[in-house]
């Protein structure tokens, strides 16, 4: 009994920990925002076009775009496994802990990534396949890459961030309209207060792995900081957008200038703050700004699905 009771437990142990580094390769949690991000545009799209969003449609556009997505992050793990060798919050994933070959992860990658686009070009439409495709393809080809060598990277890097909306209206119409343009350029702006204070927080241990965020290549952190000031400041026209174009009513209005203004509030604080980037108070600001994005974008979308569903 004892003898058959160990094998198993090492079984299911060794099950456990492959799934955790899965979870791990794939940015399960990164996954997650984009699924739920397209979620909001196949809604949309859905809407548009005066047809239920709850269908099997919906099924297969979330589980294509997510294998996208999770195959491409593995990918980008592969490319990056020895700058995350060399950072303390990345050293423990899977490839360089030695828990998992580059082969495997690679093989992981292309086959989620290639297959998933296939899936989606086949059960929504060829647009839908290709764009969700070509997405990868910049992430992986010029904004993984370009980390390494310019600030810039951020930039380039929030195209293919932005694009997860637009997949989900596509997947839903088959083609792109305005509505599309609205979701891409809400999720373009809020990209950089988001990632740009996570490389403020973060910026010691991306200059060990040689990443060159804006918050490593300058000193005093007064670029950065304008740059979060900037774009927060941008995202409250843009983020009204929806209630002009008949997207949503309102109600929306009203809670996308409230929540535009808090995460302007967060900006401000950092902004005025005129400490070292490296300062404890800095980096708490900073932390309050991550936290604001995050609670701001998902808030933002329930908000505008919420409201657009009224009599």
């Amino acid at each position: 009994m004892s003898s058959m009771t160990l094998p198993l437990s090492a079984f299911r142990t060794r099950a456990t920990s492959l799934l955790r580094d899965y979870a791990e390769l794939t940015k399960l949690r990164v996954t997650t925002l984009i699924v739920m991000t397209a979620w909001c545009g196949y809604f949309f799209g859905a809407h548009q076009a005066g047809t239920s969003w709850i269908s099997w449609g919906l099924f297969h556009s979330l589980l294509g775009i997510g294998l996208v997505s999770s195959g491409t992050a593995a990918l980008n793990e592969v490319m990056e496994h020895d700058v995350d060798a060399n950072m303390r919050r990345t050293a423990l994933r899977p490839l360089p802990a030695g828990r998992m070959s580059l082969f495997h992860a690679t093989a992981v990658g292309v086959l989620a990534a290639v297959g998933g686009s296939i899936y989606l070009a086949v059960s929504t439409n060829p647009l839908t396949g290709l764009l969700t495709f070509l997405t990868s393809v910049v992430y992986l080809a010029a904004y993984t890459p370009l980390k390494r060598i310019s600030p810039i990277c951020t930039f380039v890097g929030a195209f293919p961030g932005a694009m997860p909306g637009v997949l989900g209206w596509t997947a839903a119409r088959g083609q792109l309209e305005w509505g599309t343009l609205v979701l891409f350029a809400i999720l373009f702006i809020w990209q950089f207060p988001h990632f740009f204070s996570i490389a403020w927080l973060y910026r010691d241990d991306y200059a060990k792995g040689g990443v060159k965020m804006l918050p490593v290549v300058e000193e005093d952190g007064r670029s950065t900081a304008r740059r979060i000031l900037i774009y927060s400041v941008a995202l409250i026209p843009i983020s009204l957008l929806p209630s002009f174009m008949g997207m949503a009513g309102r109600i929306y209005l009203v809670g996308a200038v409230v929540l535009g203004f808090a995460l302007l509030y967060f900006g401000i604080r950092l902004t005025f703050l005129n400490l070292p980037l490296s300062s404890a108070p800095s980096k708490m600001r900073a932390r309050h700004v991550l936290q604001a994005s995050v609670i701001y974008l998902p808030l933002l979308f329930a908000l505008m699905m919420g409201d657009s569903l009224k009599p």
